[in-house]
């Protein structure tokens, strides 16, 4: 009994002392990663998770979590590279036990080969996996080796000092003094406090650099209403109650509301000046193109709503902004596009891949945008070069492109291999944002100073109908549950790519409770529909419905 408690002990410590070795290889894989561009475990894992989760639970996952999702996954890759640093540590105390080798070079070189190689076979699988999935090589193998060396040799000589006490003791575990176990054990114990001590700061430093650049924002300070959208003299008819000003105050949203979706547990960042563009394929002049001189093209500026395939009704997957960027025409134009092309194949940094039908590419309103609200994309936008394709849902608009290629067939990409539609037309939906607590509420600033409904007392009922690049012809207001309807006073888009804002007051009489239920019809004429459908595959439908 008591070898067994002994032996327990034993790997509960070399467990322990393997995860505080771990944390500092960790941390010094992070500051790579951050300082230089490296490779990271976790990071690659996470990549490999996205890659391989089937379409419907992914829009299972968004739909409950919304980007607290990829972060979740990355954070237990985090732990996970933890606990095998662990499992490392239990082999290599057993292995330094048994070996004749006892000097601590040696056994901390050791240590250091063989989490060497572990980390480095299980980085080529992940890579591996990748790219077999996405066509693309996220990180240069010899990049990889390189930078998977100074963590290994952290790891190695850390890990070996934790048991140089121990193994000074000299004869069977029987005869040796208590005092000189607990001097032992007392040793390892300090060891493991100083290395957390300085493991946790060196993590801390690394997430913190590593995620502070992800988090530009453009705050409302940054520019005026009036930059981006020209301000009328009046209020729009029918929007002439104060409490809808915060609705139009956020018609275009700012870019720090602007949402996010995409691969990445961290947002790529790309460096505009050794960045450029590659538009090969059915084309007779093959193109690369820089970031300057993209800029330096033509350009247009457009107003133009993006929503998420994952979008749910209500959801908050949906913003608007100014972009400005060149046509794609243009581009496609002077690399002269060949009879036979059908679809326009996206190449991104991150590893992302989608295709669009070519007649999508080249309509007006299809542009490579590289300004968002007045300013040049930030990184989880995009920069340098996002595609904006009005009418497609927000997954066939990609962000980050470094390739164009121009191909003969139907082009399926990243989501679609994982059973999203490539059929992707945006569905039409209208949704309440005033009254409720709606989520797509996130999008739009100050809207918790709304009062609470009186009995007599007009309220009003607004809020976004968005119909893709087919417009918005009328939006239609029921209080009863559907039994009746009226219709609402839409106001001016702000292009013909964007959502429309809409209004209809009513007065309630008493204290029943009302259901209100809000459609829409685009402007081929057709009414959206009332039948439910969930995300997946093809994007949500459905009314949606307030009770107050």
């Amino acid at each position: 009994m008591d070898v067994k408690i002994r032996k327990g002990h034993t790997f509960r410590r070399s467990f322990a002392a393997g995860i505080v070795a771990g944390a500092l290889a960790v941390g010094i894989s992070l500051l790579i990663r951050s300082l230089a561009g490296g490779p990271f475990l976790p990071e690659l894992a996470s990549q490999t998770l996205f890659s391989l989760t089937p379409g419907e639970f992914e829009s299972q996952a968004v739909e409950n979590f919304g980007p607290l999702a990829k972060y979740t996954a990355f954070i237990v890759a985090i732990v996970m590279n933890f606990i095998l640093y662990g499992l490392i540590g239990i082999f290599m105390d057993k292995f330094h036990n048994e070996s004749r080798w006892k000097s601590y070079i040696v056994k901390a070189f050791q240590s250091s080969l063989v989490a060497y190689i572990i980390i480095f076979i299980i980085s080529i699988l992940l890579v591996t996996t990748i790219q077999i999935r996405t066509g693309t090589r996220v990180v240069a193998i010899p990049l990889l080796a390189i930078s998977l060396v100074l963590p290994q040799l952290v790891f190695g000589f850390i890990l070996s000092s934790f048991f140089r006490t121990r193994q000074t003791l000299k004869g069977p575990p029987g005869e040796i003094p208590d005092t000189q176990k607990k001097i032992a054990s007392r040793g390892e114990f300090l060891r493991l406090i100083v290395a957390s001590a300085i493991a946790v700061p060196i993590l801390y430093f690394g997430l913190n650099k590593l995620f502070s650049g992800q988090n530009q924002e453009q705050q409302e300070s940054g520019f005026s209403s009036s930059q981006l959208v020209p301000l009328p003299k009046s209020r729009p008819a029918g929007f002439d109650d104060p409490l809808l000003a915060p609705l139009l105050a956020s018609e275009l949203t700012p870019t720090y509301l602007f949402y996010r979706i995409d691969i990445n547990p961290i947002v790529p960042v790309v460096d505009e000046k050794t960045w450029n563009l590659t538009v090969k394929g059915l084309v007779d002049n093959p193109l690369t193109i820089t970031y300057e001189e993209i800029r330096k093209m033509p350009s247009v500026e457009q107003y133009a709503t993006l929503e998420c395939v994952s979008n749910k009704i209500g959801g908050d997957l949906i913003s608007t902004a100014l972009w400005k960027g060149i046509r794609l025409r243009d581009l496609l134009a002077r690399a002269k596009v060949k009879p036979g092309a059908k679809y326009i194949a996206f190449r991104c940094s991150d590893g992302y891949d989608v295709g669009i039908p070519l007649e999508n590419g080249l309509m007006d309103g299809t542009i490579l945008a590289y300004d968002m609200n007045l300013a040049p994309l930030i990184a989880k936008h995009g920069f340098p070069v996002r595609a904006i394709v009005p009418g497609l849902y927000g997954m066939m608009n990609p962000k980050w492109i470094t390739e164009i290629e121009l191909v003969d067939s139907v082009y399926e990409g990243y989501w679609q291999r994982n059973g999203w539609t490539n059929n992707a037309d945006v569905h039409t939906t209208s949704t309440i944002v005033i009254p409720g607590q709606a989520e797509i509420r996130d999008r739009f600033r100050k809207l918790d100073e709304m009062p609470k409904i009186v009995p007599g007392q007009k309220a009003p009922i607004a809020g976004i109908a968005f119909g893709g690049d087919r417009g918005i012809s009328k939006v239609e207001v029921s209080v009863d549950g559907g039994a009746t309807w009226k219709s609402a006073v839409i106001k001016n888009p702000l292009s013909q790519y964007t959502w429309v804002l809409w209004t209809a007051g009513f007065t309630p009489i008493g204290k029943e409770n009302y259901s209100i239920i809000v459609r829409a019809t685009d402007k081929t004429g057709k009414v959206q529909t009332a039948e439910f459908n969930k995300p997946f595959p093809d994007g949500a439908s459905g009314y949606q419905e307030v009770s107050i």
